[in-house]
């Protein structure tokens, strides 16, 4: 993809894209100025998520408290942690990759995390025939994360031994088309094998913030709190990444053990979302798009962006889909693939025309 050159440069040096203009002052107030906004834009989704209940917006908040705080603030709260993590592990993965159009939705780790899910779960209800019912949620709440985080890691692990490496973009995007393809199929015995794995499985494909209470906050909450100051830790390596090998090499890199670290951290952060909300594609795609959009910067304040704008993403997808139709309820990830779906062919178009 020839067009990922521009991108590179663009992403890596900033500096030297505005030099005339007093770069470093003038990107860091537009990098504020955009985290301002998304912090508003949070704020009021968060409002609206409140007031987002089966019979579209309602405000008579004092009336209906037991209900927001059971069931619409950890929704919401959920959906915004969700897509903060969605968000990160696109901004990562792209760095990783030095890929504009690197998603971990595409790159087999969505697959594979919603394999190892459905694998816990196919478990959990053979596990149920046997043991106490609060016994077999208790083991299924504390497995799907780290079932999650495991078939992500699987996943991209996976997709980078076919694509001999991350250094051919194209093939490595189209092994992770493979992979996500066979690691679903893999999914689809494992529910023919135990149905009562089915309907968690619709679920998950089809994404759902639904089912989010306190304890998915808290699960959401301490990932992303492990995995955004990791992230930024690292993000002049994903500079060093984005100039190429030869160069990262140069500067001293060990490239082998940062590209393991990345690998997992994006596995962490997209097994942790996909365990909670299921598999709700393209937010990890268009939110760095659109911060880079807006501002241009390097690695360090674009993770911590492209986290805002995830999470603000996904929040008001889950907006949309409790109020458009209601009392009926969207499927949230049905949302997300049509407004990143037709995201994404505007990008391809555009880059077919520059090419």
């Amino acid at each position: 993809m020839n067009g990922g050159r521009s991108w590179t440069s663009a992403s890596a040096t900033p500096a030297a894209a505005g030099q005339s203009a007093a770069p470093g002052s003038r990107q860091g107030l537009d990098a504020l100025r955009l985290a301002l906004l998304l912090l508003a834009a949070a704020l009021a989704l968060l409002m609206l998520g409140l007031a987002a209940g089966s019979e579209g917006l309602s405000w008579r908040w004092a009336d209906e408290a037991a209900l927001i705080l059971d069931i619409r603030a950890p929704r919401s709260l959920g959906a915004l942690a969700a897509g903060a993590l969605r968000g990160l592990a696109g901004a990562v993965a792209q760095g990783l990759f030095r890929n504009p159009l690197a998603d971990p939705y595409l790159l087999g780790s969505a697959a594979g995390a919603g394999l190892g899910v459905v694998l816990v779960l196919a478990a959990g209800g053979v596990l149920g025939l046997s043991v106490a019912g609060a016994l077999t949620e208790a083991l299924l709440r504390v497995g799907l994360v780290g079932a999650a985080f495991a078939g992500a890691l699987a996943g991209v692990s996976l997709t980078l031994a076919m694509a001999r490496g991350a250094g051919r973009p194209t093939v490595l995007l189209l092994s992770g088309v493979v992979v996500g393809v066979l690691l679903t199929a893999i999914a689809d015995g494992v529910v023919m094998l135990s149905p009562e794995a089915l309907r968690g499985k619709q679920v998950f494909l089809l994404g759902s913030t639904s089912f989010l209470g306190w304890s998915s906050v808290a699960v959401l909450a301490a990932v992303l709190a492990l995995a955004l100051p990791l992230a930024t830790s690292m993000a002049r390596a994903l500079d060093a990444l984005v100039l190429g090998d030869a160069t990262a090499a140069s500067l001293g890199l060990p490239l082998p053990r940062v590209r393991v670290l990345l690998v997992a951290l994006m596995a962490l952060a997209t097994g942790a979302a996909v365990a909670q909300v299921g598999l709700v594609a393209f937010v990890g795609l268009v939110a760095p798009h659109l911060v880079r959009r807006s501002v241009t910067v390097t690695h360090g304040p674009l993770l911590a962006l492209a986290a805002l704008a995830g999470g603000v993403l996904l929040l008001a997808a889950d907006v949309a889909a409790r109020s458009l139709l209601a009392p009926l309820e969207l499927p949230v990830g049905m949302l997300t693939a049509v407004f990143g779906g037709g995201y994404l062919l505007l990008l391809l178009r555009r880059r077919a025309k520059a090419a």
